[in-house]
């Protein structure tokens, strides 16, 4: 297994160090931004009301306001409940608005553009401890804001949330900070279903320690004993709220979000083969990168810590029967995904050259985004 370089880590970064990479994902961010606010003002669309008040958005500001208790019945019958969502950003919300003039909905916008920060910040941290290179940070978290998805890194959603507090819990375990890296993953665990990647982080690097060192250490156990309890406490919850031990799978399944195993994803890639064989294809040419960027990571050999994290990031994203055009937003968390490309280009190209690449996913990134927002589905 892949270790940092030795000598490379005399703390976590300060913003004054992380300054490059938070200004590159800024002026990414800000890009995608100026091209929704151009394409929604020629539709006479209202580009702050689409980042804020719209599909899940909507939910968690409900839960923010009233607390859990809501549902939609479908057409067909169908229910879907509230408590699919976890409680951290409605809870985060509703402090906003408390002691702010905000509305919760400002107050999730306020939060994701916090926390896009935060995991812009995480994002620099842990790469350039695992490689050794500030320049390979800044790279990554810049191409992480130019994501196909990362529309939704600035909307009032949970993937920068989530992607903060699993940055710096990856941080914390590849730095030995097994407290810490506990309590983020908790933390994790109360924003989103993924959560669980992150334990899977903290608990296999934990195990090797132990393994290796032939004893266990009372931090260590304790960063462990926290690291699931967010994710298992919103579960509890929602068992209780439903009168049954498997409530919240319950819950979940109403959505159509059981776990079947990658059936219902081999379905989708089939009937888009057969009824559109272009768009069939470039899905299929889709899974294929991203198997093969695990691939390069595992035979790279990157620290354990965040290949669990990867893995189970992208298998969870993959192994769902839900809606399937959720699967790139949910799996952007998995930075480190981007990892071979940053590493592929750093020593291949100038700075300016670099820049282009850079501006040129921005713009991509940003109209895709433009489509996504103003048209008529979820992203």
């Amino acid at each position: 297994m892949r270790e940092p370089p030795a000598g490379q880590d005399p703390g976590p970064p300060t913003a004054r160090a992380a300054a490059p990479a938070l200004l590159a994902y800024v002026g990414v961010r800000a890009v995608g931004l100026l091209i929704l606010w151009i394409w929604a003002a020629v539709e006479d669309r209202d580009p702050y009301q689409l980042l804020t008040d719209r599909w899940d958005a909507v939910w968690y500001a409900g839960i923010a306001e009233d607390g859990y208790g809501h549902q939609v019945r479908l057409p067909d019958g169908g229910v879907h409940s509230d408590l699919a969502f976890f409680p951290l950003l409605p809870a985060l919300e509703r402090a906003v608005a408390a002691v702010t003039p905000l509305g919760v909905h400002d107050a999730g916008l306020l939060i994701s553009w916090a926390a896009s920060l935060a995991a812009a910040w995480g994002v620099y941290a842990v790469t350039a401890h695992v490689t050794g290179r500030r320049a390979a940070g800044v790279l990554l978290a810049a191409l992480w804001g130019a994501y196909p998805t990362a529309f939704v890194q600035s909307m009032a959603y949970t993937e920068t949330l989530f992607t903060a507090l699993a940055a710096w819990a990856l941080y914390a375990v590849l730095t030995g900070r097994w407290v810490w890296a506990g309590a983020l993953a908790l933390t994790a665990g109360l924003s989103r279903p993924s959560g669980a990647a992150v334990v899977a982080a903290v608990w296999l690097p934990a195990l090797v320690t132990v393994w290796r060192a032939r004893r266990v250490s009372p931090r260590l156990l304790l960063g462990v004993a926290l690291a699931p309890l967010g994710w298992l406490a919103y579960v509890v919850y929602v068992g209780v709220r439903r009168g049954g031990p498997f409530g919240y799978f319950e819950v979940q399944a109403e959505w159509d979000n059981g776990f079947d195993g990658g059936v219902a994803l081999l379905g989708f890639v089939w009937e888009n083969l057969t009824t559109n064989v272009v768009g069939g294809i470039g899905l299929a040419a889709a899974l294929v990168l991203v198997g093969w960027l695990v691939w390069l990571l595992v035979r790279e050999r990157w620290p354990l810590a965040l290949l669990a994290y990867t893995v189970c990031m992208v298998v969870v994203s993959l192994v769902g029967s839900g809606y399937f055009g959720s699967r790139p937003r949910l799996m952007m968390p998995a930075f480190a995904l981007l990892l071979p490309a940053t590493m592929w280009l750093l020593p291949r190209l100038r700075p300016s050259r670099l820049g282009v690449v850079v501006a040129v996913a921005a713009l991509a990134s940003g109209a895709y985004g433009a489509i996504a927002l103003l048209g008529p589905g979820p992203p």
